[in-house]
């Protein structure tokens, strides 16, 4: 089964046409979009600033673990769509099949749902409302597919210049609320923590009183799961960078930087700018209102009384969606493609173009984001939000897949004595933080859908139900249906393969570090050091 790996390299299947900078900015802004722009609006009504600070800080946390570990695989064998194979080389065929399928669906669907949002934001402005959102979807789709079928390297490209509108963007904004919050606005209103005393800094949600308050908590995790989601992608674009063992653990230390600035202060940011009772906010979320009258930076902005800058951070945020919708697609196909090196998948999905692009496996994924057409019979808003709950529940899933794999591929070391010395990239603190993170993802996993469970108060929520836990069972189905089909087994320690298709690795590793060393120059002004820092 892996054996094909090298077969696949010297065909050429794939290029290794990602730049340094390409995958950095990739890491850094290449998966952020609606969930930071958009979703954040839900989590802020319904549990307060302070819980959703502290939702999006432990989630951070568990995710950077996660992120850690899928990088000590993926720099040891940095192949196209990493994680399947990953899991069904160490653990069990059964899982790679499981997780491969998961993650394929649930990046197409993340497609679907980050164009459905960019039909949202687009109806802001009046004058366009009447043209039909379809015509939207349609012309957004055609260009994220145009940006994938050709060279690796237009798709890196096109990433790296979107992720620096995205950077730029959520910067400014983060300064906005800085300078805004200590009364440096057209009102010079010193707001502080002012809305952290009044209305409060957590809400109930659900409940009443302290479990309220944490059931509010609780629903933070499960927002921000959504907003993190698919930010393995640095690992599944691995097998197409450059120098992959100098790259990659580079890019890993990027989404630190990432999940701290942007996300973890941006929603410090939210709590201080805009109240959770905000009506204009609750009304949007609630009537699904077009436009980014849902988005609590655009409130925010208004409330500071700043009149130009709203069609701007709408501007940048179909811009973000259009960007995200490139990296899914981008990253959808890459796991179709390691499906069918797995055997796993029809052996037409290891079709290529002559420069290495896997068209079929790009139509494949971006014929189920045409999902995003249902936007115009029930209303982009709420097709939005139940995308959003399946594919949450599918990044919980690949998550937990990826440290169930690093697990296994970290006892496998130990028990055939290979030193965690001789690895190019070692994360710190395992097995303790895999474990943790294991457990963490496990727990939200559970109880995502807690607030669709019938109670003295109101029945079942079926619809909401269905979206947040369909997942369980398709990932069951999924792993059940192959293990019983091939009667695959779980592969002991001792047996795990850790070295087919290094080989071939290691020579153009070899390769790779003889031309860099050729081309490297000591960077020498502040800004030539700023710039090797980045890349």
């Amino acid at each position: 089964m892996y054996g094909d790996i090298d077969t696949a390299e010297e065909l050429g299947y794939v290029e290794r046409g990602l730049k340094a900078r390409h995958i950095q900015f990739i890491a850094i802004g290449g998966t952020i979009g609606t969930g930071l722009f958009l979703g954040i609006g839900r989590a802020l009504t319904q549990a307060g600033p302070l819980s959703l600070f502290l939702g999006y800080l432990f989630t951070g946390i568990a995710v950077y673990g996660m992120v850690q570990s899928l990088g000590e695989m993926a720099t040891w064998l940095p192949i196209p769509g990493a994680i399947p194979q990953f899991c069904a080389r160490y653990v069990d065929g059964a899982l790679g099949f499981a997780v491969g399928w998961n993650s394929w669906y649930s990046y197409s669907l993340t497609v679907a749902a980050e164009v459905s949002a960019a039909s949202v934001v687009i109806q802001y402005w009046e004058g366009i409302r009447h043209i039909n959102v379809a015509l939207w979807i349609c012309l957004i789709l055609i260009g994220i597919v145009c940006l994938n079928i050709s060279t690796v390297s237009v798709y890196g490209e096109a990433e790296f210049w979107f992720a620096s509108i995205k950077i730029i963007t959520i910067v400014g904004l983060i300064l906005m609320a800085f300078i805004i919050d200590l009364g440096g606005g057209p009102k010079h209103d010193r707001l502080g923590f002012r809305y952290w005393n009044d209305p409060g800094a957590m809400k109930a949600f659900v409940a009443n009183g302290a479990k309220g308050r944490f059931l509010g908590f609780f629903s933070t995790l499960i927002n921000a799961t959504f907003a993190y989601g698919c930010i393995e992608i640095v690992a599944v674009a691995g097998g197409e960078v450059k120098n992959p063992r100098k790259n990659i653990p580079k890019a890993i230390g990027k989404v630190f930087w990432r999940i701290l600035i942007f996300y973890v202060i941006g929603s410090l940011a939210i709590g201080v700018l805009v109240p959770y009772n905000e009506k204009r906010l609750i009304s949007a979320i609630k009537n699904n209102e077009p436009g980014g009258a849902a988005s609590p930076w655009v409130i925010a902005i208004h409330r500071a009384g700043i009149p130009a800058l709203p069609s701007i951070i709408n501007a940048c945020i179909i811009t973000s969606a259009i960007s995200s919708g490139n990296a899914f697609l981008f990253g959808g196909s890459r796991h179709l493609f390691a499906l069918a090196q797995n055997g796993q998948a029809p052996r037409i999905f290891l079709t290529c173009s002559k420069t290495g692009t896997p068209y079929y496996c790009i139509a494949a994924t971006a014929t189920v984001a045409l999902l995003s057409l249902l936007s115009c019979s029930k209303g982009s808003a709420q097709v939005f939000v139940w995308l959003q709950n399946i594919i949450s529940i599918s990044s919980l899933l690949i998550w937990t897949s990826v440290l169930v794999a690093y697990l296994k591929f970290y006892y496998a070391l130990r028990a055939q004595g290979i030193a965690r010395s001789t690895l190019p990239y070692r994360s710190k603190g395992q097995p303790y933080v895999a474990w943790a993170a294991l457990c963490y993802f496990a727990i939200i996993i559970l109880f995502n859908g807690f607030w669709t469970f019938p109670s003295k108060t109101k029945s079942l929520n079926l619809t909401d139900f269905v979206t947040a836990y369909i997942g369980l069972p398709i990932y069951a189905c999924l792993y059940v249906g192959w293990k019983l089909l091939k009667r695959t087994r779980t592969i002991r320690s001792g047996e795990v393969d850790l070295r087919t298709g290094k080989a071939a690795i290691d020579a153009r590793q070899y390769q790779d570090d003889m031309m860099d060393k050729e081309k490297s120059r000591r960077p020498r002004t502040r800004w030539n050091k700023f710039w090797s820092w980045l890349v």
